[in-house]
C-alpha cells in the first residue's frame, strides 16, 4: 500500500477530485497549507502599500490505494493539476506500513 501525497494549486482541486473518483478513489484527505517553491512568493499592493506574499496558498491531498493504483492515481492527478505554470505543485509516494480501520479493526488494503 501506498500513500500519495498531492501539493496543487486551490482551483484545480475539484478537477483532481473528479480525475481520481474516475480511477475509483473513493476518499482522501484535503489540508488547506500555504508554502513556497521556485515560485517563492510575490509583491501584492493593498490600500497603496506594497507588501511580499512568501507562502501561497496551496491544497495538500493524501490518499492512501493499493500498490496497483498507484501509477493510474498519479496519471490522473497529472492530468488535472497541470497548468503548465511555475507552481502547479509535487506528488509525493510514501510506503504504508500498516493501515487500520477504526470502526471494523479491518487491517491491509481491505481498510482502504
Amino acid at each position: 500500500m501506498k500513500r500519495i501525497t498531492a501539493i496543487i494549486k486551490p482551483f484545480k482541486l475539484e478537477d483532481v477530485r473528479e480525475a481520481l473518483s474516475k480511477v475509483g478513489v473513493n476518499g482522501m484527505t484535503v489540508i488547506e497549507v500555504k508554502g513556497f517553491g521556485r515560485q517563492k512568493g510575490h509583491t501584492e499592493l493593498y490600500r497603496g502599500a506594497e507588501y511580499v506574499v512568501d507562502f501561497l496558498p496551496k491544497v495538500k491531498l493524501e490518499i492512501a490505494v493499493r500498490d496497483e493504483a498507484v501509477d493510474e492515481c498519479i496519471e490522473a492527478i497529472l492530468a488535472a493539476a497541470q497548468t503548465g505554470k511555475i507552481g502547479d505543485g509535487k506528488i509525493f509516494i510514501e510506503d504504508l506500513e500498516r493501515v487500520i480501520r477504526i470502526r471494523t479493526g479491518e487491517e491491509g488494503p481491505e481498510a482502504l
